[in-house]
């Protein structure tokens, strides 16, 4: 037991006061002589017993009631925990993720522990909510009651380990009783939530369980061939649950429907839609499904396809050039360089400088500003070159030729992690292939990190620094087999692919989103993604001729988004939610050492209650002061 003013104790002292009057009488008897006094002493002393008890009975009821106030006025409590005069912070991290729609018992996960949240928490206690996308910070649930009923689902991803540590960083008394609660489905993650021994923190989950876990999922959608009319479109679907025997799916151009079909399947199949070809489409693929529901429907967008634009400054055969850079995509045109308008470089989204003997002062300050703005270069060096004009060029990007070795090489190493292998190019990681070959080369001053490929001697053939792709050999028949090599095409095509990064079909939200815009803007001009009413300006980067726009986590919305120049439509972009939530597998955390675990959210605010909950006294030591002045009465009243 414990007390909330102690120091009141002190006057249990101020009892000796009545003991020191009962055991003292003050008062003087006076005695009288009787004549036959025998049966007076008989009734003398049956009073004196019967008075001698009556006193000590009402000297211990006067005692009583007086302990019985004084401990009253000290205010006496029991307590679990050292929690008097101890701040308790409790900070919640409910996760508000798609796989949260699951269906419980009671409804949906999430919208089921908004109202057990509300419900169990008292409305004046100070709380930190966190979820997703928001934190309300040292709050209570009577002032965020209406935020809270309006939480949604999030596509924002946090893991649970991520979650705890941005809780821990939330709670501002440095010696308060510290409680972190766990609100979620404890979706499986690579990472499993373990958390360590914290004597700091008390951790407590509670696991909401869906009753069932079957979902069809839209996963993805991809070009499969292009015909001389037509597109070929896959939409990849994933069933987790029974076999499905017919699915409809359904395929809007804005909103309008255009395409109907069904699928069969257990696990995954892929449905096929054809579409025709130059003509923009503002796609939607939907499914009905009634267990998760945002992963029923995924946006795409076919657009006109702005050309790529090479400019190729010969002193070479650039037939080969011709053969990759076709006018289906690109914008191909070559020059000498005593004809070359400087005019139109900056136009340019790839320049090829086609084994130049010398590289002009006017040419390097040019390209140098061009590769500062985005655009693209490929350096194919002459075998006589002047080395010093070069090097001038290629110090921009940290690099030099320290002279011309003519030892004949073969190319035998490919990266195939650099961008431009990396995805559909090769099935298989190749270790014998038709190895090109060249009868000499540059000889570089600086060792580089980022070869494309490579010489059997480990030194680069090709190789990427900033915004230039650099070969060390040059490429004409007499020097090089390698412009007749099957790797020649994938490495220039997609050179020049990447030097205009074309929105692909749609994009991830939650992921970073990086493509380019052709469009002439006027200064301080910025361009904006607009849907219906979002309107949001996207992180951008100006160049002559395009704009680098790059997006994250906003837009947060699936949709199809427009991008405007004030009130001029450019193109139609599309975003996606990511299908990571919708496999429905979740972590078993019962075994977890470190936390309480509970599948109710009113069990584990109860067990928060009467951990923390003060039981106190003085009510009933008030109670026992009043019983025994009544008994105190009583006795002074009917004792004779």
């Amino acid at each position: 037991m414990q007390f909330k003013h102690p120091e009141l104790l002190y006057a249990l002292f101020f009892l000796l006061i009545p003991i020191i009057v009962h055991l003292f009488q003050f008062r003087k008897f006076q005695k009288e002589a009787f004549t036959n006094v025998s049966f007076l002493k008989e009734v003398t002393i049956q009073t004196r017993k019967s008075s001698q008890l009556k006193k000590w009975l009402t000297l211990l009821t006067r005692l009583l009631i007086l302990a019985f106030l004084i401990i009253a006025f000290a205010q006496p409590f029991f307590s679990k925990k050292k929690t008097f005069n101890t701040t308790t912070e409790t900070v919640i991290y409910l996760d508000n993720s798609f796989s949260m729609q699951a269906k419980g018992n009671q409804g949906d996960l999430l919208k089921r522990a908004l109202q057990d949240i509300i419900t169990n928490i008292p409305e004046d206690e100070k709380i930190t909510l966190v979820t997703n996308d928001n934190t309300y910070k040292n709050t209570t649930i009577k002032a965020i009651k209406n935020e809270v009923l309006e939480i949604d689902y999030s596509s924002k991803f946090f893991s649970y380990n991520a979650a705890l540590l941005k809780c821990k960083k939330l709670f501002k008394e440095t010696n308060s009783i510290k409680n972190i609660l766990f609100i979620s489905d404890f979706q499986e993650e690579k990472s499993q939530f373990k958390p360590d021994i914290d004597s700091l923190f008390r951790i407590f989950a509670v696991k909401l369980k869906p009753v069932s876990t079957k979902n069809i999922t839209i996963d993805s959608a991809y070009i499969a061939k292009t015909t001389g009319n037509t597109i070929e479109l896959n939409v990849a679907l994933k069933n987790q649950g029974d076999f499905i025997n017919n699915l409809p799916i359904s395929l809007f151009n804005n909103d309008q429907l255009i395409a109907k079909t069904s699928v069969a399947f257990s696990n995954d199949t892929t449905a096929t839609f054809s579409l025709p070809l130059n003509q923009p489409i503002n796609g939607k693929i939907t499914i009905n499904d009634t267990d998760l529901q945002y992963d029923n429907s995924l946006f795409f967008n076919v657009n006109n396809t702005p050309k790529i634009n090479v400019l190729c400054i010969n002193n070479a055969d650039d037939s080969f050039l011709k053969r990759i850079y076709t006018t289906d995509e690109f914008n191909y045109k070559s020059t000498t360089i005593n004809e070359l308008d400087y005019n139109v470089l900056a136009q340019q989204n790839l320049i090829v400088l086609n084994e130049l003997n010398s590289i002009p002062n006017t040419l390097q300050s040019v390209l140098k500003s061009f590769s500062n703005q985005g655009g693209s270069i490929i350096i194919i060096p002459s075998t006589n070159c002047a080395i010093d004009s070069y090097n001038a060029l290629l110090q921009n990007y940290n690099t030099s030729f320290s002279g011309f070795i003519e030892n004949k090489k073969r190319v035998t190493t490919i990266n195939f992690s650099h961008p431009l292998y990396a995805t559909g190019v090769f099935e298989n990681r190749v270790s014998n292939f038709q190895y090109p070959e060249v009868n000499g080369f540059y000889n570089l001053s600086y060792n580089v990190s980022s070869s494309i490929l490579e010489y059997d001697n480990s030194k680069p053939f090709l190789f990427q620094s900033k915004q230039a792709y650099i070969f060390t050999a040059p490429l004409n028949e007499a020097n090089s087999n390698f412009i007749n090599s099957p790797l020649i095409v994938p490495t220039l095509y997609n050179i020049g692919k990447f030097s205009f990064k074309i929105p692909p079909l749609y994009f991830t939200i939650g992921q970073e989103n990086s493509f380019d815009v052709s469009v002439q803007l006027h200064q301080d001009d910025i361009l904006s993604l607009e849907r219906n009413d979002i309107n949001m300006i996207p992180k951008q980067q100006y160049y002559n001729n395009k704009v680098v726009l790059t997006t994250v986590d906003e837009p947060s919305k699936s949709g199809i988004y427009t991008i405007k120049d004030k009130n001029k439509t450019i193109q139609n972009v599309s975003f996606n939610y990511n299908r990571r939530e919708s496999n429905l597998v979740y972590q078993d955390i019962s075994n977890i050492k470190n936390i309480k675990t509970s599948d109710s959210i009113t069990d584990i605010f109860n067990t928060l209650k009467s951990d923390t909950k003060v039981n106190e006294l003085w009510k009933w030591f008030v109670i026992f002061a009043l019983a025994f002045l009544i008994i105190e009465m009583l006795l002074l009243k009917y004792f004779k």
